[in-house]
């Protein structure tokens, strides 16, 4: 009630005016605007986001009598765009330090292990006769464990990329996908395993994505049933809750399940 009577120019900061009266001018001579984003005073003199749309009215014979505006507060959904943009900038920073972080780390770690194969190396291949079985086989563990430390540094760097890619989601063949991991990890052992992989595994995802994930799992498998008599690996998928849910199993040691939890809660 209290704008009753007084000009819709005490809503416009002033220097809107003279922008204000250039959009009258086009909606009267026929335009329309649509969906323009600008601010108006509020009561207390503060400013409110809008999205505001004007129409021309005419009369009974087409000519243009007036102007409508319709005004939607669009105040809180910029300032939620404005903190999704912030969170994102925050994000792609926090991922580039990272992947600094982790390329340093990896450089002042690779020089150590380096050293560590090499000199096993060279003791296994200088002194091996003259050591016994058992000082052959702890270097064997030695080297191992290198090798082993080396494949964790590249796992590092690749989880710390995985946040700056885009994901493709596409058709992927799992059933494919986990015997083309198992044969190659199997040509690397000398354990032989019995590997059960279910046809026609069948997902929408990153095959990047994926191809890391079973990698890591399949590996698993394989590693931690290597001491059992009988290795067996299974790859397949049941219905949980309604949904389809794909799985990697293996007889090996396993875990307490009681520790769950802390296992997976990482990821």
């Amino acid at each position: 009630l209290e704008a009753v009577g007084r000009p819709v120019a005490m809503l416009l900061p002033e220097r809107l005016k003279a922008e204000e009266a250039r959009n009258t001018a086009q909606v009267l001579a026929g335009e329309r605007i649509v969906g323009e984003h600008t601010v108006r005073l509020r009561k207390d003199g503060t400013e409110i986001e809008l999205s505001i749309t004007k129409s021309p009215i005419r009369g009974a014979f087409g000519r243009i009598i007036g102007v409508s505006t319709i005004a939607r507060d669009v105040s809180r959904t910029n300032q939620l765009h404005r903190e999704l943009l912030a969170a994102k900038q925050a994000t792609e920073a926090a991922n580039k330090e990272l992947e600094a972080f982790s390329s340093s780390v990896a450089h002042d770690l690779r020089a150590p292990l380096r050293s560590i194969d090499g000199f096993s190396l060279a003791l296994l291949e200088d002194h091996g006769p003259s050591l016994n079985e058992e000082g052959r086989q702890y270097l064997q563990y030695v080297r191992e464990s290198a090798e082993l430390m080396n494949q964790l540094i590249d796992d590092v760097l690749a989880l710390s990329r995985l946040g700056r890619d885009a994901m493709i989601v596409e058709p992927v063949d799992l059933s494919d996908l986990a015997r083309h991991i198992c044969n190659r990890i199997q040509g690397e052992s000398s354990t032989r395993y019995l590997v059960c992989i279910q046809e026609g595994l069948l997902a929408d995802g990153d095959l990047r994505m994926l191809s890391i994930a079973f990698t890591n799992l399949l590996g698993n498998a394989f590693k931690f049933s290597a001491k059992v008599d009988q290795p067996r690996i299974e790859v397949g998928q049941e219905v949980v809750n309604g949904e389809t849910s794909f799985f990697v199993k293996d007889n090996g040691a396993g875990f307490d399940m009681n520790y769950s939890k802390k296992l997976f809660g990482l990821f």
